[in-house]
């Protein structure tokens, strides 16, 4: 079953609505939604697979928190991090780009669920669409993380 959920949801209600799933897809624009999510993924152990486009550029990453060594969001970016917030609202984005990410976030989401094949858990997949160049880059866990260091 898929839930899409196209609305603001609060954190009691976010909580309330992931402990019931098998993976959560994260397509959202904002690094505060993004944040609350991985909050909740983390409590409940449950994979997510992270997906974002702004201009040319887009990245996917898995950070399955099953796995012990699996680094979360906030190893990435912490919450406290000097992270400029850019949303495509503001910014552009090219759009087959989005569809791009959110195509390969629905492959790492099946290959979760049917536990086939490697996913992105512990790399970030990145896509510079101009000059049509892949890039992987590896993502540890980071044993001072504010959020996942004490699960």
């Amino acid at each position: 079953m898929i839930y899409p959920l196209q609305k603001r949801v609060e954190a009691n209600e976010l909580q309330s609505l992931l402990a019931d799933v098998d993976v959560v897809l994260d397509c959202s624009d904002n690094f505060a939604t993004r944040h609350a999510l991985n909050r909740a993924c983390v409590k409940f152990k449950k994979p997510l697979v992270s997906g974002a486009a702004i201009r040319f550029d887009a990245q996917v990453t898995v950070f399955d928190l099953r796995k012990p060594d699996a680094p979360c969001y906030a190893c990435l970016f912490p919450e406290d991090g000097e992270i400029e917030e850019v949303q495509c609202s503001t910014m552009g984005v090219f759009a087959p780009l989005t569809g791009v990410a959110g195509a390969l976030q629905a492959m790492e989401a099946a290959k979760l669920l049917a536990d086939a094949g490697e996913t992105l858990n512990g790399r970030l997949l990145l896509l510079d669409a101009k000059q049509s160049e892949w890039h992987t880059v590896r993502v540890k866990k980071d044993p001072a993380c504010r959020i996942c260091s004490r699960a």
